[in-house]
C-alpha cells in the first residue's frame, strides 16, 4: 500500500519558505475557517463572467490546503455554498453545483495521495444526490489519512445548524436540565472537528455571514481586501502570523492567563 504523507513535502519559493520558518509551530491554529469571498469581484476586474470567477476560486483551494498542511493546521473549513445562496440566479446556482460535484470527484485521488482527510457539512436536503455521493466516496477514501482535513461547508448556515441541533435534542426528549453547551456542541454537524481558532474572510467584507456561529464564539478574525482567487500562500501565512501575535483570553484577564488559571 502506498504510504500516505502526513505533511506537505512541497518546496516553495524562498520568500514563502522564509515565512513558513517564522511560524511558531507550537501555536499553529488547529482549525481555520475561511469565507471565500470575492470570486465575482475578481471576475469583474478581469472582464470575465462570474462563473469563471468561481472556477478560479475552486482552483485556489488546493493551494491553500497544501500550505495549511505544510505548517500543521489540522482542519480547513471552507464556506463553499451557504443556505442563503439558493436565492442567486438559477444559472449561477446550477453552475456552482456542477463545479462542486466536479471538484470533489476530480481532486479526490490527488488529495488522498497527499494524505489529506475530507468532510462535508451542511443540510443535505436540496443538494443533488451526486454531490452527496461524491462527498461520501471522498470521506471514506481518506478516512485513515493523517494530514489536514478539508471540510467543505455546502448548503450550510450557522443558524440552520443550531436549529437542527435543537431539533435533535427535542426528538431525543432530553429534559431541559440536561441541556448544556457540551450537549448542544455534540449535536452540531461535525462535533469531531474542534472549534475554529481563526476565521479568515477575503474581499474586504467585515462580517461572518452566518458562518460557524456557534463554533466561532472565541475565534480570532482576520479580514483582508484580497479577493479569494488572489489569496495565495503569502496571504495565508500573513493571516496565521497575525493570529499568533494575539493574546487569546477566552473571557479571562491577562493576569489570569499569565498565572495559568
Amino acid at each position: 500500500m502506498k504510504q500516505q504523507a502526513t505533511r506537505s513535502a512541497i518546496l516553495y519559493p524562498q520568500e514563502i519558505e522564509t515565512l513558513i520558518k517564522e511560524i511558531n509551530v507550537s501555536s499553529v491554529p488547529r482549525h481555520i475557517g475561511i469565507i471565500m469571498d470575492g470570486n465575482g469581484r475578481w471576475a469583474k476586474s478581469q472582464g470575465l463572467s462570474r462563473i469563471r470567477g468561481h472556477q478560479a476560486g475552486a482552483k485556489n483551494v488546493k493551494k491553500i490546503v497544501r500550505i495549511a498542511d505544510k505548517i500543521g493546521v489540522g482542519c480547513i473549513s471552507l464556506f463553499v455554498f451557504s443556505s442563503e445562496n439558493w436565492t442567486r440566479p438559477s444559472f449561477e446556482v446550477s453552475a456552482l453545483m456542477r463545479l462542486i460535484r466536479t471538484y470533489i470527484a476530480r481532486e479526490r485521488q490527488e488529495l488522498h495521495d497527499e494524505g489529506f482527510r475530507f468532510n462535508m457539512m451542511g443540510r443535505k436536503e436540496g443538494l443533488a444526490a451526486e454531490i452527496i455521493e461524491e462527498a461520501r466516496k471522498s470521506r471514506e477514501l481518506m478516512a485513515n489519512n493523517t494530514g489536514t482535513m478539508l471540510n467543505l461547508c455546502i448548503n450550510y448556515g450557522g443558524r440552520a445548524e443550531i436549529i437542527d441541533a435543537l431539533k435533535k435534542i427535542a426528538e431525543q426528549k432530553i429534559p431541559p436540565e440536561k441541556i448544556d453547551e457540551k450537549l448542544v456542541a455534540e449535536m452540531l454537524y461535525a462535533p469531531h472537528i474542534p472549534d475554529p481558532d481563526l476565521i479568515i474572510r477575503t474581499s474586504g467584507e467585515m462580517r461572518i455571514s452566518n458562518f460557524l456561529l456557534w463554533e466561532s464564539a472565541y475565534s480570532e478574525f482576520y479580514f483582508t481586501d484580497v479577493n479569494w482567487p488572489d489569496f495565495d500562500e503569502i496571504q495565508f501565512l500573513t493571516a496565521v502570523s497575525s493570529y499568533q501575535k494575539r493574546e487569546r483570553r477566552f473571557g479571562k484577564t491577562s493576569e489570569q492567563i499569565k498565572a495559568g488559571k
